[in-house]
């Protein structure tokens, strides 16, 4: 079992997801990355949601413009699922936030800013650590760390 499933919609978002990678590695934590478009190819992220629970803790979900991605994996998991709204040439990425914020009452998708792929990270470092010592002695240290 990994521990956190890192999925875009479009390759286009990797360089904007780096930070969380780069995050992921510096805690320890094992991932797969995945693209995945949820308008373009929804059959298989029916599939890697469907099987998200066996395989991962959380599930960072990264979407631009509909940015329907996060929302999607979230409707066919129990898994905490946090959103990454890319920035867009269109709206600078307001359109993405508002879809993935926007979700309904019993949906929920844990939203960071607009390319706050290195919150999101954190975010998973935390949801995992409420289970793992080892993993709130790292953030513990990473707090230290951004004191300066």
């Amino acid at each position: 079992m990994k521990d956190v499933l890192v999925i875009m919609g479009s390759s286009s978002d990797e360089p904007a997801m780096e930070d969380c990678m780069a995050i992921l590695v510096k805690f320890g934590l094992s991932f797969e990355k995945v693209v995945a478009s949820a308008h373009r190819n929804p059959e298989k992220v029916s599939k890697i949601a469907n099987e998200a629970a066996k395989k991962y803790k959380v599930i960072i979900a990264a979407a631009g413009k509909a940015a329907h991605l996060p929302g999607v994996i979230a409707g066919h998991t129990i898994l905490p699922v946090i959103g990454v709204p890319m920035k867009t040439s269109d709206l600078g990425g307001l359109d993405s936030l508002y879809s993935i914020v926007q979700m309904p009452k019993g949906v929920p998708v844990a939203t960071v800013a607009i390319n706050g792929s290195a919150n999101a990270a954190i975010l998973a470092a935390q949801i995992i650590a409420v289970a793992d010592i080892n993993m709130q002695k790292k953030l513990i240290a990473y707090k230290e760390e951004l004191k300066g």
